[in-house]
């Protein structure tokens, strides 16, 4: 049974919103977080209005691959297209709450929404106040202007962004990472990657197989017996726990080989995503894919 199919089940309605995944906040570490989850499969949903620290930003001029920098709107734009483009949603509403419920925990927003989810990330460096009731030691008091208030602890969550309440991630400065896009868009990854890994072993991966590595490579690099898939099975059966049943383990080995072999592509379907890349990025700015301008194309 799929985690939304279970939650589903827990909350006794076929029609209840239901989500694998809900990321609030929608900045580079939720982004990122969110992209690697959806890529995976995980039904993933991005929540992102209201105030964030990267709207804040005159100009983003030192995030890898932008020379000369780039504007905030055309950033979150791409940003976003990429959640959408790996499966996942963003959606133009503030988390009003986050509370715990079977299965997982209840989301709802200032527009009305209630989402149930399995697994809830927090990538909201100014919402830091909606988790304060999920667990007592994620609060930490602090002593400003002679009164004490209460806000979201940076040191709750592991590296990893995992926490001791399971399901429940935290990423980017939130967790007490640098405050900067760059590092906070890594950081997202990594949770993302803590996200899925936390799933297949749910699934009965074990923890030679649990790593998540979301590249591709050259098909041609794809010889001698790591083409053969009997040399695979053997491969992973070499690094299976003894106490592994035959029926998990047989699944497990043929969906991981199944994985690693995707993970190939001719030259034919490289050129054809550099292709669809370029366009894709053209679509968010004042040029044509060729590197012809707008005035130059007569648009």
């Amino acid at each position: 049974m799929s985690e939304t199919a279970r939650i589903r089940e827990a909350v006794g309605t076929e029609d209840a919103a239901t989500r694998d995944v809900v990321v609030v906040g929608g900045g580079p570490a939720g982004c990122a977080a969110a992209v690697f989850t959806a890529r995976y499969g995980l039904d993933t949903v991005v929540f992102d209005r209201g105030p964030s620290s990267i709207r804040r930003c005159g100009y983003l001029e030192n995030y890898l691959g932008f020379p000369a920098g780039v504007d905030i709107e055309t950033f979150l734009a791409l940003a976003h297209d990429h959640v959408e483009q790996s499966g996942g949603d963003v959606v133009a509403d503030t988390v009003e709450t986050v509370e715990r419920a079977e299965n997982g925990f209840r989301v709802t927003t200032v527009d009305g929404r209630t989402v149930h989810a399995a697994r809830v990330v927090a990538a909201a460096k100014y919402g830091g106040d909606v988790f304060l009731d999920l667990d007592d030691e994620a609060v930490e008091v602090v002593e400003y202007d002679g009164e004490e208030t209460e806000q979201f602890d940076a040191d709750y969550a592991e590296r990893d962004g995992s926490t001791p309440l399971d399901g429940f991630y935290v990423a980017g400065p939130l967790a007490g990472v640098r405050d900067q896009a760059l590092v906070a868009a890594g950081h997202g990854a990594e949770v993302g990657c803590a996200i899925v890994e936390d799933v297949r072993r749910e699934a009965g991966y074990w923890e030679a197989v649990a790593a998540y590595y979301d590249w591709v490579r050259r098909e041609e690099n794809l010889t001698g017996e790591w083409a053969d898939r009997e040399h695979w099975r053997e491969y992973v059966a070499e690094m299976a726990p003894d106490d592994v049943d035959e029926a998990t383990f047989e699944q497990v080995r043929e969906e991981y080989i199944d994985e690693r072999f995707a993970q190939y592509l001719t030259a034919e379907e490289r050129e054809r995503r550099r292709a669809e890349g370029h366009a894709r990025l053209a679509e968010h700015l004042d040029v044509e894919a060729d590197g012809q301008s707008a005035s130059e194309t007569g648009e």
